[in-house]
């Protein structure tokens, strides 16, 4: 199809699901912190007042995970006070010396799988519209919340609907913010405040026209939220995590992966390498795809599709890609610098667009 309808969604810090990301990037955070070698899969899950902290580690840190739980939860912008049970390992030894490949000293994989990197041109961070403006709402309601409004609480959802006309950005179709709220404000008062404080000071105005559609708050009163709302788990907004399911993903989430784990880094190397060739003007949408086995350092596939969008032909490029870029574990890391403790930062409102991240960098391609 050219001319269609396209939504994507986004998520506050204060939605269960997000509340668990941040306590498991935090948790990683520490131990790189301490030890950058540190390998680490330990998760978390919520429900009411009480947290899980479960997975893997191997690292030579000294963890809190009771504190860093609880200090997280209370940064998002919850005071009720939460119990916190631990079930952390040691990662398998099996596992563990996968990762190091023992005829080279390479490094090898954490495990098996596909990653996917994508960009193109539609905004200036060449992130798909969908997903940019629906990050940019939930943003926003955190901005406002945590500047002081009385009104606004942590949990939230947004969506944005995009009407593309010959495969272009023509319009805002649709623009969807529900945000759990203080009882004492009228949803009339609560849908102005909305469409004034956040719709209005991050959207496109050449975007909205006299047929854009706002749902704000389309089910009534929002109040109980977050945990008590409903459960979290860590991993389960990935669509949320890349690019609102315009661009494919892989199989694995990000949060609480070291970055030996290439679900994480080979999917941030893949989407180094897709915005690269868009800002090199080399296409005007880019797909990149790597495949990794467990213990090997090199991938065993790569693929590229731009579309149709492409100076050159996809083959071509790939070429071009093989000889700016290299793929294997060890300097996916090295390249990155992914060995900091850089990733609460990363756990919301989406893992790419953000300058400050070294896969978002540009550089010329030769």
């Amino acid at each position: 199809m050219k001319d269609f309808i396209f939504t994507s969604e986004s998520i506050t810090e204060g939605h269960p699901d997000k509340v668990c990301d941040k306590i498991a990037d935090s948790i990683l955070d520490e131990a790189l912190r301490q030890d950058p070698e540190s390998k680490m899969a330990v998760e978390a899950t919520i429900k009411d007042d009480f947290v899980l902290i479960y997975g893997e580690a191997n690292t030579k840190a000294h963890i809190d995970y009771e504190k860093i739980a609880k200090d997280t939860i209370k940064k998002i912008g919850y005071t009720e006070d939460y119990s916190v049970l631990v079930k952390v390992n040691k990662q398998s030894s099996e596992i563990n010396s996968a990762v190091i490949n023992q005829e080279n000293d390479e490094v090898g994989a954490g495990d098996q799988g596909i990653m996917f990197g994508y960009a193109c041109n539609e905004t200036k961070e060449l992130l798909p519209a969908p997903i940019y403006y629906a990050h940019q709402l939930a943003l926003q309601l955190t901005r406002l919340r945590k500047n002081g409004n009385p009104y606004i609480r942590p949990d939230g959802k947004t969506q944005v609907s995009v009407e593309y006309k010959d495969n272009k950005v023509k319009r805002i179709d649709t623009i969807v913010v529900s945000t759990q709220h203080s009882a004492s404000i009228s949803q009339e008062d609560l849908r102005k405040l909305i469409m004034e404080e956040v719709i209005l000071p991050v959207m496109d105005p050449e975007l909205i026209d006299e047929n854009t559609k706002f749902l704000i708050n389309p089910s009534g009163s929002f109040v109980v939220g977050g945990s008590f709302g409903d459960s979290g788990t860590t991993g389960r907004k990935i669509v949320c995590d890349t690019y609102g399911g315009m661009g494919r993903i892989g199989g694995g989430c990000f949060s609480s992966k070291d970055p030996s784990k290439v679900d994480r880094s080979a999917a941030y190397y893949c989407r180094y390498v897709a915005k690269n060739v868009v800002a090199n003007h080399l296409a005007s949408r880019c797909e990149v795809q790597a495949a990794y086995a467990i213990g090997k350092s090199h991938p065993v596939s790569l693929c590229v599709d731009t579309f149709g969008t492409g100076k050159q032909s996809d083959e071509e490029l790939l070429e071009i890609i093989k000889r700016n870029f290299n793929f294997e574990v060890g300097n996916i890391i090295r390249e990155l610098d992914l060995k900091k403790p850089i990733y609460e930062k990363t756990s919301c409102y989406g893992h790419f667009g953000d300058p400050q991240f070294s896969w978002e960098k540009i550089k010329e391609m030769k």
